[in-house]
């Protein structure tokens, strides 16, 4: 049933990767290569596997142009971090290489719960990763068409619950990494040695890329119907038993094609926790060899289930696993975001969670957020823990020690009274001036979006009230649009398409509301409906809830059949 079995004509990744002899490609070559600053020919593409995206500043690249000058290349790079756990000592070595190696000065927190450095021109990519390693932080399969970062559930609370669910997200990531040494060999300069299989990728990695989450109920704050493959952790009397298994989630899709789509995963049932890595790896296999290889646009798991069949898909997992999936255990999403603010874990531990606009860590003139943030590490003795919602927590204070954290994280802008409900449930990837693929601005035009909204909310009479809204520069699902109650996606200049009618939950995706409209258009639709929010909603009613119910926008219930609808 595979793609390459239907003598259909495979996408150009499928050769990159085939003749890339494993990942190495000639990466080693072209950082040698002084004429560019950039990656050539296929090595482009193969530096994604390696954690990094070439980039430019493209607010700089007109005028570059014009000096006849190539861009400003450089690379991004994402760590790879599951669960999203950092310690202090790390923590500082990543802030002094912000400082002094990239051309940002900042530490980006990411939806995929881990960090970013932007700007990292090629002189100094490989002191990078040596520099990461060194503190025991690498950027394997963080990128490309493998599975990527491992997201957790923080939940600094139920410590030892958390304990397990990490424990299983870190054992989860080293199952499914890429066994050649390429990373190693090319970056650390280790030894030579051949590679002759990827016993779960495939010599052909993976159709497209593959994200994971585990995730404690009630908080769905890893979003896991953005994802390929989710681990819903289930607990009786506080110890982990078990894990229902979600497949098929994932956000991407592209304007104009409706062949593309955001879609929910579908729960395929339980599995006991001597069962979690064999399901992993054979829902990881079943989609390396069923997922499509000729078209990258219908490459996801998503896109599989729904051309075989969920049943269908589930059913070729038990027969490779040898496990059956029992009936799935009750559980319930209740909420998403994070708790800012201090809270206390059953351990007697304390947990700082600090807001952090876009996940930006940047000394900025009112706020210092990154040397506020390189002091608490100087002297914190516990964790630190960045969360799928670009939040940094610091966790397991000692009684005795919150006070002079408080008083760093207040001293420094991180923590900050006048932020409201609606700036704390707001979000944006990182689109210009980086992000390639951007056709809007959304990092840097959040701020004022918020603004804009906390006043409508005033207006109406509802200041405290808010609307889970994100801003987006392309249709790629990175910033998590597509399950906001309000979603703004990038199509233009200054256009966006509006989706609205996602919940608090994160368990429905959005409809098509506004299309390829600027703010003058949006901004006034969005007076119109919170007040009719605010006047006719019903006890409790979310702002998402309330756009279905009045028939503003129609429930995608099955995102094949309705998102385009």
């Amino acid at each position: 049933m595979s793609e390459q079995d239907k003598n259909v004509k495979l996408s150009d990744n499928e050769r990159l990767k085939r003749e890339s002899n494993f990942l190495r490609g000639t990466i080693e070559q072209d950082l040698k290569d002084e004429i560019t600053g950039g990656f050539t020919a296929d090595n482009f593409q193969l530096i994604r596997f390696h954690g990094m995206y070439q980039q430019d500043d493209r607010d700089i690249r007109g005028e570059r142009a014009k000096q006849k000058l190539e861009p400003l290349h450089n690379v991004m790079l994402r760590a790879r971090m599951p669960g999203g756990i950092i310690k202090p000592e790390q923590w500082l070595a990543i802030d002094k290489f912000a400082d002094e190696k990239t051309s940002y000065g900042s530490i980006r927190l990411t939806t995929r719960q881990t960090f970013q450095f932007h700007g990292v021109l090629k002189p100094n990519i490989k002191g990078m990763h040596q520099m990461l390693n060194s503190v025991g932080i690498d950027s394997i399969a963080t990128a490309g068409d493998v599975n990527r970062n491992v997201l957790c559930t923080t939940n600094p609370v139920e410590s030892e619950l958390h304990q397990e669910a990490y424990e299983w997200a870190a054992k989860i990531s080293e199952h499914l990494l890429p066994k050649t040494k390429a990373y190693a060999e090319i970056w650390l300069n280790g030894e030579k040695a051949e590679t002759t299989e990827e016993p779960i990728l495939g010599s052909n990695y993976l159709p497209r890329k593959f994200k994971t989450t585990v995730t404690i109920p009630p908080n769905n704050e890893v979003d896991v119907h953005a994802n390929d493959l989710n681990f819903v952790a289930i607990a009786e009397a506080g110890k982990l038993v078990g894990f229902n298994v979600l497949v098929g989630g994932g956000l991407a899709m592209t304007h104009g094609d409706t062949a593309t789509y955001p879609r929910k995963a579908d729960d395929f049932g339980f599995i006991t926790l001597e069962d979690t890595l064999k399901i992993a790896e054979h829902v990881v296999s079943v989609q390396r060899d069923w997922g499509n290889r000729s078209n990258r646009k219908n490459a996801k798991t998503k896109y599989t289930l729904d051309r075989v069949g969920s049943d269908v898909f589930k059913a070729e997992v038990e027969a490779r696993s040898g496990v059956k999936f029992a009936p799935s255990r009750p559980f319930e999403f209740t909420h998403r975001g994070d708790r800012i603010g201090w809270v206390e874990g059953i351990d007697g531990k304390h947990h700082l969670t600090l807001f952090i606009q876009s996940g930006r860590i940047l000394d900025y003139p009112d706020k210092p957020l990154k040397t506020g943030c390189r002091k608490i590490a100087e002297v914190h003795q516990g964790d630190m823990r960045m969360t799928a919602n670009q939040n940094l927590i610091i966790a397991g204070v000692p009684a005795d020690q919150k006070a002079v954290i408080e008083e760093i994280a207040r001293n420094h802008g991180l923590i900050d009274d006048k932020d409201t409900e609606q700036r704390k449930n707001s979000m944006a990837c990182v689109a210009l001036p980086t992000c390639p693929l951007a056709m809007a601005e959304a990092e840097r035009y959040l701020p004022s979006l918020v603004e804009k909204t906390e006043a409508l909310l005033a207006k109406h009479g509802i200041p405290d009230d808010s609307i889970i809204m994100r801003v987006v520069g392309c249709p790629n699902g990175c910033g998590r649009a597509m399950l906001a109650e309000a979603g703004l996606v990038g199509k233009g200049p200054g256009k966006y398409n509006v989706y609205l009618g996602g919940n608090l939950e994160g368990t429905r995706i959005p409809k098509l509301y506004l299309e390829n409209v600027g703010e003058d258009v949006y901004l006034d639709a969005f007076d119109k409906l919170i007040g009719q929010w605010a006047s006719e909603r019903n006890d409790g009613e979310c702002f998402g809830d309330f756009v279905i119910r009045k028939g503003i926008v129609a429930e995608v219930k099955v995102s094949v059949t309705d998102f385009h609808a």
